[in-house]
């Protein structure tokens, strides 16, 4: 039978946005005798749900499905971890948003946090996320074990931080006007944009028990399509308009920024999207899995994406 991604996206993503529905609130799980301030969680909820194409926890879930792990807590700590990194991308774009970063106005086809809650209010949102995130991969009702609490927090903080997606932000911002090397332009990307997409695809494997195999071709996977993603972001920038992208077209330009499409031109990097499409299936099929069909759809997806 022919995999239907729609379907099985649709399925996945109302298991998550019900969950991010409950945990983004102004209750507090660890069970303090106070909650949130509302207009805090207002800004934060604003930010994360009804919006994006929620890659992210698709990747989670279609990896910890490939490993096809009997562990009894794995759908539960796959969700967690969904969730979990869906929060870290939001805060990051609430903070990438903001005038003293990118300095846009439009996200996910409506005003950015900082231009409808005001900019401090948008960072503390951005911070509040964040903790969030790591707070959802420890929870104390003992659906996730401990050793699996950990690694994914590990997995998480490295892809999030001054090793990955940080650390990338900041080449961004210091590489503005410059003239990057092929080399340059894909350190810096795989960084800010790869890490956490790569890091994604690994936390879903880690909800089970992957071999060493099974985890070296999905790290190989997620690579490359974290990679692909940048890649094609660059190609949407300047083929795309600011309607069908849901934020700002044409910004990289405008801002003097380094992409693949500066470098290479339009032909040539469509032409390394697909290439990487390639290498990210042909890991699937050396990793021994035997259910990758949504990560190979996914792969498909975000190379031949129109926004």
């Amino acid at each position: 039978m022919e995999f239907d991604l729609t379907t099985w996206s649709q399925v996945r993503l109302a298991q998550v946005e019900r969950a991010l529905e409950d945990w983004v609130s102004v209750d507090i799980p660890l069970g303090l005798d106070h909650g949130a301030p509302a207009a805090l969680v207002d800004a934060m909820r604003y930010a994360v749900l009804d919006g994006g194409k929620r890659l992210r926890p698709l990747l989670v879930l279609a990896a910890h499905e490939a490993v096809a792990s009997a562990e009894p807590h794995g759908a539960a700590a796959a969700l967690r971890a969904a969730c979990a990194v869906e929060l870290i991308h939001a805060y990051s774009l609430v903070h990438d948003d903001m005038p003293c970063m990118d300095n846009d106005v439009l996200r996910r086809g409506k005003p950015t946090v900082h231009v409808q809650f005001g900019e401090a209010n948008a960072l503390l949102a951005g911070d509040a996320l964040q903790a969030l995130a790591f707070e959802l991969l420890t929870p104390l009702d003992g659906s996730v074990d401990g050793e699996t609490q950990a690694r994914l927090c590990a997995l998480l903080a490295r892809s999030a931080g001054s090793a990955g997606m940080a650390g990338g932000q900041a080449i961004d911002l210091a590489s503005v006007g410059l003239a990057l090397t092929e080399t340059q332009l894909r350190e810096m990307h795989e960084l800010k944009t790869g890490a956490l997409l790569k890091g994604s695809v690994l936390m879903g494997a880690h909800c089970g028990r992957p071999s060493t195999k099974a985890l070296a071709a999905l790290d190989a996977y997620g690579a490359a399509i974290g990679l692909a993603f940048q890649v094609v972001d660059d190609i949407l920038d300047v083929t795309a308009d600011s309607a069908t992208l849901g934020k700002t077209a044409g910004k990289d330009a405008d801002n003097d920024k380094p992409t693949y499409v500066s470098l290479m031109g339009l032909d040539a990097s469509q032409a390394y999207a697909q290439s990487l499409l390639d290498q990210a299936l042909g890991a699937l099929d050396a990793s021994g899995l035997s259910n990758t069909v949504a990560l190979q759809a996914l792969a498909d997806m975000v190379v031949n994406r129109a926004s």
